[in-house]
């Protein structure tokens, strides 16, 4: 059976992050975001990434923060501008980032497809614009297709409810998000919670993410952050 690690501190679960590599981070704007863990991995040093989330981020913090720390090569997301997005809105304005725009959907889709060992699949989002050019296409059964990759992370940085000693993990309302799929499609998965409770104490039924897909907890004391808008 896998047993996730159970680590001291934020600082601690980033360890071993290299320079150059993919990073998912799980969110819905800050809505279960990592942001102890981000917070680490500014720290940490860790440089030229590529960063799979939903958004760019918002206000200074978070993933934010990792971008104006210039930390970041390149973001795949499905809604790169918002009206507090100004951080990641600047550096791509001044050419200091790359943007893949990925279809929300698409974006889940081709995670949850790299955690199933789908090697590829066909979809019918963003055929005929050019989120396609460049992209296979087919026909099938009298609709058009785009054939999309999986998208895969060497990290996936996940904020989660609990978790039990074993790694098992449960999540709060809409902060999920893309956390459970993220943490099937990374090499090493790492997670914040706000408790770990002892092996047995959580309901199997509610169970989202099982421990095989994780790898590293640390707990953390709850902290709200809020953006106060745009500049």
């Amino acid at each position: 059976m896998s047993r996730a690690q159970l680590l001291d501190s934020a600082d601690e679960a980033v360890t071993g992050i290299e320079d150059g590599s993919t990073i998912l981070i799980g969110g819905f704007g800050l809505a279960g975001m990592p942001f102890d863990l981000i917070d680490a991995l500014i720290r940490q040093g860790a440089t030229d990434l590529t960063v799979v989330a939903n958004n760019a981020g918002n206000g200074e913090v978070g993933l934010a923060a990792l971008l104006q720390a210039g930390r970041v090569r390149k973001v795949l997301c499905s809604f790169p501008r918002q009206v507090d997005s100004y951080v990641f809105d600047e550096l791509y304005r001044a050419g200091r980032i790359e943007l893949e725009v990925v279809p929300q959907g698409n974006l889940a889709e081709r995670m949850r497809a790299a955690g199933a060992g789908i090697g590829a699949f066909f979809c019918p989002t963003g055929v005929g614009t050019p989120l396609a050019e460049g992209k296979e296409t087919r026909t099938i059964e009298g609709r058009d297709y785009v054939l999309e990759y999986p998208i895969k992370g060497d990290y996936a940085l996940v904020s989660a409810y609990r978790a039990d000693a074993m790694g098992n993990l449960v999540y709060r309302r809409t902060a999920r998000n893309f956390g459970p799929v993220m943490a099937t499609a990374a090499t090493t998965t790492i997670v914040q919670v706000g408790e770990v409770v002892p092996i047995g104490a959580l309901d199997p039924e509610a169970i989202v993410t099982p421990s095989i897909y994780v790898d590293r907890i640390v707990q953390v004391e709850a902290r709200h952050y809020t953006v106060e808008g745009a500049r």
